[in-house]
């Protein structure tokens, strides 16, 4: 803790879930177990991805990026919540939290962006069937990975450098069980209209933005799914995109949830269970949703089994 000396903070505690006594070792054995599954679903999807060939659509072209995208967003979290849920201090330093936050809104805006590209895929291949090839080639789906992760690291040098070139004295106390921005920026001693405008207008660029062209690319694919005759096309069609929708919902609604509700009117701790299914929970339901319900992926690896087994 800082005095009231004007002593500038070195170090920051993350209270977490400090308050729940025995049963951290219960939710420590729970977020190791999910953890351990994210890295292997999503491991298992990118290797699958790269070693079949009828996978090589842009389609999983995109989803082994998405896969890796959420290994490392889980990563920037998850490890040291595990340290910490064995410590009885838990601590970390000043340039620690700014690199957690950094890589954190970095992976977490990459996949906001990626999964508009992957939207706009679903409707070049629905929408654009003719003209698919020349619309998503190689050129074109190298541009958008690429252009999803420049738009994370813009975000997150720009919010991190907003929020941790300003002034840290007095409390050092973070209610929360990583670096996320507006938690650390109530710990201020400066004016904080900046560092809050900095995050609202990431929020809108690089959040809003991504899905109001994702919902912009799916009302098309709608509009052409009724277009279609039969309703076997119909469901083919829709199948197609179905995976992508749900993670989607899946994605940007426990995003919503945590993000966009009224600040203060809910009780510290179920802020940190909604950040804790956002965080540690959503990244392991993507490749199960990408593998049960998508028949390429599941012939993919019944070929893999086969041929090692």
């Amino acid at each position: 803790m800082d005095d009231d000396n004007g002593t500038s903070v070195t170090e920051f505690i993350l209270l977490g879930f400090s308050h729940l006594g025995a049963y951290k070792f219960l939710l420590f054995w729970g977020v190791l177990f999910v953890y351990l599954v994210t890295l292997l679903g999503n491991s298992l999807i990118i290797t699958l991805t790269l070693l079949d060939s009828a996978l090589s659509t842009p389609m999983y072209f995109f989803l082994r990026h998405l896969s890796m995208i959420e290994i490392l967003y889980t990563t920037t979290i998850v490890p040291r919540m595990l340290s910490d849920l064995l410590s009885s201090h838990p601590v970390i330093s000043h340039a620690s939290c700014f690199t957690q936050m950094y890589f954190f809104i970095l992976f977490g805006i990459a996949e906001c962006c990626l999964l508009a590209a992957m939207a706009y895929d679903r409707f070049a291949a629905i929408c654009r069937p003719l003209h698919y090839a020349t619309l998503m080639n190689r050129q074109v789906c190298v541009g958008m990975v690429g252009a999803s992760y420049l738009m994370g690291i813009t975000s997150g040098t720009t919010d991190a450098m907003l929020i941790f070139t300003l002034p840290f004295h007095g409390s050092n106390i973070v209610h929360h069980f990583y670096c996320d921005n507006l938690p650390i920026l109530r710990l201020t001693s400066a004016d904080t209209f900046w560092g809050e405008a900095g995050s609202l207008a990431i929020t809108l660029l690089f959040i809003i933005t991504p899905f109001a062209l994702i919902l912009f690319s799916y009302v098309r694919i709608i509009i052409t799914i009724l277009g279609v005759a039969s309703a076997q096309g119909r469901q083919k069609v829709f199948s197609t995109c179905s995976s992508h929708l749900m993670v989607v919902i899946l994605f940007f609604g426990t995003g919503t949830i945590v993000y966009m509700k009224p600040r203060g009117n809910s009780p510290q701790d179920l802020d940190q269970i909604f950040s804790l299914f956002y965080t540690v929970v959503t990244p392991m339901f993507n490749p199960f949703i990408y593998t049960l319900r998508n028949k390429e992926v599941m012939g993919a690896l019944r070929r893999k089994l086969t041929k090692h087994l």
